[in-house]
This record gives structure tokens, C-alpha cells and sequence, in this order.
């Protein structure tokens, strides 16, 4: 563990080493030759990574896979820093997370009390909703590069907290399309699976990570059969 000082210590070196990636003489080609589109697959590799860590690994795992997903959030803020225009650094990316994180806690940071969980949650949306006011739908700001199993848990999350109906996407999309809808087999069976997806939600079941758990269980059992 590290104090204060120390630990402003190691996040300037890291960004020392990143820099000296970056740099034109003596520095790292393929590094310089990254871009922010260019590193979304690692990213995302390091990300799935963590969350594997956190869900079957050891305390040594997420020590590992926290460090690579904070090595690609200096990388990203360090390639800003060095484009034209609107370009911001890491202290510019570590201030915005900090300011957001005090607004969004305002029974900790503010005023406010909060009784229970439920007040928290309160709290935390309605600071949410004044910094993305801007938003003309519910659904705005749902990633659409998230998995499909998580993204459709979150947009029916929007639809319930903004006390819409349910939506009957089967029968509306045959409404609309018609009939020559029907022939396809990929949707159709699309819309099934997100029919589950809602009865799973509606049990408090995360489907993403229960689809990930069931593969673990199978690919366990596939590489068991191997020996």
C-alpha cells in the first residue's frame, strides 16, 4: 500500500512511461502510430479481462488486469493530449471523474440526507439527470457497444424508470414490416431470446453475467472430457 505521496508518485511515472512511449525520438513506433479508434479492441480485451478476474480469479488477477485497464486510460488521455484541437490530458480526465463522482454523492459531499439505498439511488439519478438534461429520449446514452444481453437489460431498466409501457417488439415490428417479416427466421428468434431476457430482469438477474457463468460451466466440462 502506498500514501498520498506515493501514490502521486506512481501515477507520474506510469505517465512518464507512456510519454516516452509517445515520444518522436527514441519513443515506441507502434505506440505512436495508435490511435483512440485503433485501441477500442484492446480495450475492450482488457475490460473483459477484469471482469473475468473479478468473477473467477484471484486477488493477484485483478491487481494485474486493474493495472492494464488504468494503462489504457493514460494511453488514451496521453494520445488526446498530443492531437490539435480540443485535446485534454490525464489531470483533465482525473478532475472531471472527481467532480462528477462529489455531485453525484451530494448525501456524502452536500446537503442532502439519505435514509436508505433507495434515497441513494434517488439522489445519484436526479444529479445524473441535471448534468444529461440535454437528452431528449430515456434511452439516450445507452452504449450501443455493449453486449446485446447487457444493452437490452439496460434500455428495459430506462423504460421502467421512465414508467413507459412495455414494449411488444414482435408484434409491432410485424405490424410494421408485414408480412414478409415473418420469413425472418434470425429476428424471430432474436425477439424470443429477448423475451427471456425480460423474464430474466424481471428475477433480478443480471443475463449477461448468467450467460457468462454457463459458459464458464460448459467450456469446464468440454476440456474435462479433453483428458
Amino acid at each position: 500500500m502506498h500514501d498520498d505521496t506515493g501514490l502521486e508518485a506512481e501515477v507520474r511515472e506510469l505517465s512518464d512511461v507512456v510519454e516516452a512511449l509517445l515520444a518522436d525520438q527514441g519513443g515506441c513506433e507502434w505506440n505512436r502510430a495508435q490511435t483512440h479508434e485503433s485501441l477500442v479492441t484492446y480495450l475492450v480485451e482488457e475490460c473483459a479481462e477484469l471482469v473475468e478476474a473479478i468473477e473467477v480469479g484471484s486477488s493477484d488477477d485483478r491487481r494485474e488486469e486493474l493495472g492494464d485497464v488504468l494503462y489504457q486510460v493514460v494511453l488514451h488521455s496521453a494520445l488526446a493530449a498530443r492531437a490539435s484541437g480540443d485535446a485534454f490530458d490525464l489531470a483533465d480526465v482525473v478532475r472531471d471523474v472527481r467532480l462528477k463522482t462529489v455531485r453525484r454523492h451530494p448525501h456524502v459531499f452536500g446537503g442532502e440526507n439519505a435514509a436508505d439505498v433507495d434515497d441513494i439511488v434517488r439522489l445519484w439519478s436526479a444529479a445524473k439527470a441535471v448534468e444529461k438534461s440535454s437528452r431528449t429520449s430515456a434511452y439516450d446514452g445507452v452504449p450501443r457497444g455493449l453486449p446485446a444481453l447487457s444493452r437490452a437489460q439496460k434500455l428495459e431498466s430506462r423504460r421502467v424508470a421512465a414508467g413507459a409501457l412495455p414494449a411488444d417488439v414482435g408484434a409491432h415490428t410485424a405490424d410494421a414490416a408485414g408480412a414478409a417479416d415473418d420469413a425472418d427466421v434470425e429476428l424471430s428468434w432474436g425477439r424470443d431470446l429477448l423475451a427471456v431476457v425480460d423474464t430474466a430482469g424481471r428475477a433480478g438477474i443480471d443475463a449477461e453475467r448468467a450467460l457468462r457463468r454457463a459458459v464458464r460451466e460448459r467450456e469446464g466440462l468440454l476440456r474435462a472430457r479433453e483428458t
